[in-house]
């Protein structure tokens, strides 16, 4: 009985420690107009992410992820939900309002790929008229 409790216990337990968190799609936040709050967001391998569309018109997009790394795509005012089990840097957009700078970045675990995310980020400011330093400032907060 012993070994079927302890065998019961460390199979949900990655389960019971992983944690959920809420990313804002908003036309006014901290960080100014259109943004996801909060714009940069550090979790655990195995944590779930849900974007809520508080405003309406915003969607979001993974635009980087990790080798082998979860990558999603939402609809216009759709919530969506995503666990994230590769460590690394994940950028994502808001389709419509990337122009002005709607980005946001997760960092799972160990930055594996943070390079490859600062490139990303490099290809993707010359297609922002606003808020062109916001991508990079989320970076900055990588570890």
């Amino acid at each position: 009985m012993q070994k079927l409790v302890l065998m019961t216990l460390i199979l949900i337990s990655p389960l019971a420690w992983s944690a959920e968190h809420k990313v804002k799609m908003l036309n006014q936040g901290e960080d100014g107009s259109m943004v996801f709050e909060p714009g940069y967001l550090q979790v655990e391998p195995g944590d779930t992410v849900t974007f809520v569309p508080v405003d309406q018109s915003h969607n979001t997009h993974s635009a980087l992820s990790p080798d082998g790394g979860e990558s999603w795509k939402g609809s216009i005012n759709e919530k969506v939900s995503v666990t994230l089990n590769t460590e690394g840097v994940y950028i994502y957009k808001c389709l419509p309002h990337l122009s002005l700078g709607m980005v946001g970045v997760i960092q799972v675990g160990e930055a594996t790929n943070l390079q490859a995310a600062k490139d990303k980020a490099a290809s993707m400011k010359g297609g922002m008229a606003m808020n062109k330093d916001r991508l990079g400032q989320y970076l900055d907060q990588v570890e």
